[in-house]
């Protein structure tokens, strides 16, 4: 019987946050598929560790390891510059990497406040700089990691990074409303490039999410409360799908939820809301 040919086999895929959770389970996957998987790590440690791991586990040796924090924007562009230097072709890039910051507002080196700056404006600033490549790569997909949590958040235009009021309650679901908000406009502008992008909620995960920088009592309060969530396997499964189904090939600016695409809220299909926080978005990352 012959074998299926995955849509990823022998394809470039990107995924960013892949050395823990939905990010290493994701990565996996596609390299098990086949796939050449570039890896983007902050720490080099992990990410070696999980790349090692991945390539073992996958048979795969075509794991790569690009080191960048993204939550500087000078960073996102030393990747980008290290990635075209190695790579002339991306068909897939999966922006996964996610964080909540409990506790105080905080900054990026960039004066970006923390928690806008690695949920949206990394995956808004990471994509710009990705996009002649893969239009010229087409068919080529984004896939972009949200949450339920939009659901609650909204996008305060004169208060993006939260200097007048800061709640890390308000700061994360409106980042991850700004992912939604940023798919379906850029979407639009992809029209007829042959390159899709779509969004996701990856369902409530166990994983190491929001323990980076916090306190040990509030990193007691996520293991307890994580520890009711789904595995990381399974929270990559939407992920994992957009990446590489048949099935959603021609298919862009959708929510899925579970593999299906769901609608997300009300306020995230104001095409004025999506094309505002666009140009805003563009300012702060000097595009």
């Amino acid at each position: 019987m012959p074998t299926v040919k995955s849509s990823v086999q022998e394809k470039i895929c990107m995924v960013t946050g892949a050395n823990s959770g939905i990010g290493k389970a994701t990565a996996l996957a596609l390299a098990q598929m086949g796939a050449t998987v570039v890896m983007v790590c902050r720490d080099h440690a992990r990410g070696e560790e999980a790349r090692s791991e991945i390539t073992t586990t996958s048979r795969n040796n075509a794991v790569d390891l690009l080191l960048a924090d993204l939550s500087s924007q000078q960073s996102i562009r030393q990747l980008v510059e290290t990635f075209q230097h190695h790579y002339t072709h991306l068909h897939v890039l999966i922006n996964n990497v996610g964080a909540s910051f409990p506790g105080r507002r905080r900054e990026t080196v960039d004066g970006v406040e923390m928690t806008f700056a690695v949920n949206y404006l990394a995956p808004f600033l990471l994509t710009n700089l990705l996009l002649d490549l893969l239009k010229a790569s087409a068919p080529a997909r984004i896939v972009n990691v949200s949450s339920a949590a939009h659901k609650s958040g909204s996008v305060q235009m004169d208060d993006l990074q939260a200097e007048k009021h800061y709640g890390s309650m308000h700061t994360y679901p409106q980042a991850k409303l700004a992912v939604v908000l940023f798919t379906y406009e850029l979407a639009r502008r992809l029209q007829g490039t042959g390159v899709t992008t779509n969004c996701l909620h990856p369902g409530f995960v166990a994983t190491n999410f929001a323990q980076r920088d916090a306190g040990p009592a509030a990193r007691l309060l996520v293991k307890v409360i994580g520890s009711f969530g789904t595995s990381p396997q399974e929270g990559a499964t939407t992920s994992i799908y957009l990446a590489s189904s048949p099935d959603v090939e021609g298919v862009t600016g959708q929510y899925f939820v579970k593999s299906i695409p769901r609608r997300s809220s009300a306020i995230s299909y104001d095409e004025s809301l999506q094309r505002r926080l666009w140009e805003q978005s563009a300012k702060l990352v000097n595009l």
